[in-house]
């Protein structure tokens, strides 16, 4: 069964054309490494919850937008090598891609506040 990768951001809303160019083009590492799709997703209604919520999961401040993306893999196998190489490369400065060199690709968001997980799907309804 196909494995999932989560995130939610923290995005300056001004630097919106920035996210989406620095992720057409550094999410193109996690496909050449086997992922099946990678989502990003802009928030257009993310409300403020009473106890919790997107917004505070991440500390948003006013003028920025929570981003949910995710990156979907074949399965959890592929996944682990695909990070395992990831890690690899951001340990060895020769071996970094361009594409997710921060000096080439920065991150236009506070990658402090990027909250991430794995998970295995449990259920998964689909139209063909």
């Amino acid at each position: 069964m196909n494995y999932i990768d989560g995130f939610v951001i923290a995005v300056p809303t001004a630097n919106k054309q920035r996210f989406i160019d620095h992720a057409e083009t550094g999410d193109s590492v996690f496909m050449d490494f086997g992922a099946i799709r990678v989502i990003e997703c802009w928030g257009d209604d993310v409300p403020d919850g009473k106890l919790t919520d997107f917004r505070k999961a991440v500390q948003a401040k006013d003028d920025e937008t929570v981003v949910f993306s995710w990156i979907e893999w074949p399965d959890k196998s592929t996944r682990d090598a695909a990070m395992a190489k990831m890690m690899d490369m951001m340990n060895d400065p020769s071996k970094v891609d361009p594409r997710m060199d921060p000096a080439k690709n920065p991150m236009p968001f506070d990658g402090k506040r990027l909250i991430f997980g794995g998970f295995a799907p449990v259920v998964s309804l689909q139209r063909d």
